[in-house]
Order: structure tokens, then C-alpha cells, then sequence
């Protein structure tokens, strides 16, 4: 695992902590979680490389999978799952993995991370190939399944990236694209799903919207291929129609409807 300090499992700078008030205990947590989105910025070239590089492969009909165990498992398959209804892509875009297998996105799999051959198995059932990104998620930049996988994804020509807490980590070192945040020691220690998670979600969070601007799913700054799945999102497209095109709510919920997309009804109405 090598011979470096995991940042992840240093000592909270915070201690009896079951000594605190409640409301103490809330301001000190807030006060670590204010350190994330400034460890996250110091990182953005890395990600800039990351983004840029899913810029050109999926131009070329490549896709992105993410990987992880436990909280970075559920954090990849959370932004993998938001992408078709926010920018009306196809499911198999972007695509979540989790050590264990979809029953582990709600309760854990013992030792599922522990395997370092399954997650090329999982990957292998999505015909991946080396047109193909896989992002590696891990907090501790240890975890046997994800590094299994990066392995087994350069082996076979695709592009790798990790994510984790912890710089100089295996998954840090091992990935063509390292994006390690590092956020300190946790408030309670050890627990990676408090800082550690966040910073993640806001990689993520950074990685696909960035990537669905840069592809065109997005216009001016509406999500004009959102799927309408809900009322709050008719009327969300509604509203963008009525700003776009200058047209009374009724009519452009009408048009949103017969078209299907906010993208498509501008388009009728501007042809």
C-alpha cells in the first residue's frame, strides 16, 4: 500500500467530540467542510486535462465509466444516473459501477472491495473498449477493486483517471490523469463519506457538466435536453420557451410538449 501517510486516516483535529453541544458539533463540522471547495480548486487542472481529454473521445463514440466502492461507488453511479434526464443522453454514456453490484448501492457487500479482478469482469459486461474513459473513485486511493481495474483498463489501451484523498496514493500514481484532493484529516476520523465524499461529488459534479457543455447538451446556460419526466420539468422547459422565444406560458408549454424538448421547440420556432 506503500510507505506514505494516508491523509484519510490521520487524526481528526477535533477531539472529545462527545463532549460537544450539538450546535458545537454542527459549527465544527461546517468549518471543516469550508476547506473542500478550496482543496478541490487547487485540482482543476488536473480535471481540466480530464474533461479535455472525454472532450475528444467522445467525439469519437467513447464513453465514461466510473468505478468505485462504498460512498465512491454510490457517489459515481449518482452522477452517471443524473446525466439522461439533465442533458438527455443515452444511458450507456455515462456509465456507474459499484464493487458488489447494484444491491451494494443501498447496503454494503462485504469484502466486494477487496477483489482485484471483479471490476474488469463488471466493465467487460459493457463491451468496454479502448475508445473508453474509466475514472477509478476511491478516498483512500487503495481500494483493491479500483486499482484492479485501472490495471486491467491500461493493459487494454483506455484512458484512466483517479479520484481520491489521499496524494501519492496507488490509484494517485497509477492513473494517467491523478486528481487528488486533498482535504485533510476528516471531523470524525477516518469517516471518508464527510469531506472526502464532498469533495468527490463536486469533482463529478465538475467532470460531467463540464463534458455536456463542451459536447453541445447545453445552450446559452438551459439544459435544453432535459427529459421532461416530471411536472416541475415541463414547467421548467416551459419557462425557458417563454424567455427564449417570447411567447405566453400556454403556448410554449403546448410547443414544449408537441416537440419534446425545449431544444427541438426552439428550433420548430425558429425554422
Amino acid at each position: 500500500m506503500g510507505d506514505y501517510q494516508k491523509i484519510t486516516e490521520s487524526a481528526s483535529l477535533h477531539n472529545h467530540l462527545e463532549k460537544m453541544s450539538s450546535e458545537d458539533l454542527l459549527k465544527k463540522i461546517n468549518e471543516e467542510d469550508t476547506k473542500v471547495a478550496t482543496a478541490v480548486a487547487l485540482v482543476i487542472p488536473e480535471i481540466t486535462r480530464l474533461v479535455d481529454a472525454l472532450i475528444e473521445r467522445f467525439k469519437k463514440g467513447g464513453r465514461l465509466f466510473y468505478i468505485g466502492a462504498g460512498t465512491s461507488g454510490r457517489l459515481g453511479i449518482l452522477d452517471a444516473s443524473e446525466i439522461p434526464p439533465t442533458f438527455g443522453m443515452p444511458h450507456d454514456k455515462v456509465i456507474g459501477i459499484i464493487a458488489g453490484g447494484d444491491g451494494a448501492i443501498r447496503k454494503a457487500v462485504e469484502f466486494a472491495e477487496d477483489n482485484t479482478m471483479q471490476a474488469w469482469k463488471d466493465l467487460k459486461e459493457f463491451d468496454i473498449n479502448k475508445n473508453d474513459t474509466l475514472v477509478g473513485i476511491a478516498a483512500s486511493g487503495t481500494t483493491p477493486y479500483v486499482l484492479g481495474g485501472i490495471k486491467d483498463a491500461k493493459a487494454n489501451g483506455l484512458l484512466t483517471a483517479g479520484i481520491t484523498n489521499n496524494p501519492g496514493s496507488p490509484l494517485a500514481t497509477q492513473t494517467d490523469i491523478s486528481i487528488a484532493v486533498n482535504v485533510g484529516p476528516e471531523f470524525l476520523t477516518g469517516s471518508t463519506r464527510m469531506k472526502s465524499g464532498t469533495s468527490q461529488k463536486l469533482v463529478l459534479n465538475m467532470i460531467s457538466t463540464a463534458l455536456m457543455i463542451k459536447i453541445g447538451r447545453v445552450e446559452g446556460n438551459k439544459m435544453v435536453d432535459m427529459q421532461l419526466s416530471n411536472n416541475k420539468l415541463v414547467d421548467r422547459g416551459t419557462r425557458y420557451l417563454v424567455e427564449a422565444l417570447n411567447m405566453p406560458y400556454e403556448e410554449a408549454e403546448k410547443a414544449l410538449k408537441k416537440h419534446g424538448s425545449v431544444r427541438e421547440a426552439i428550433k420548430a420556432f425558429q425554422n
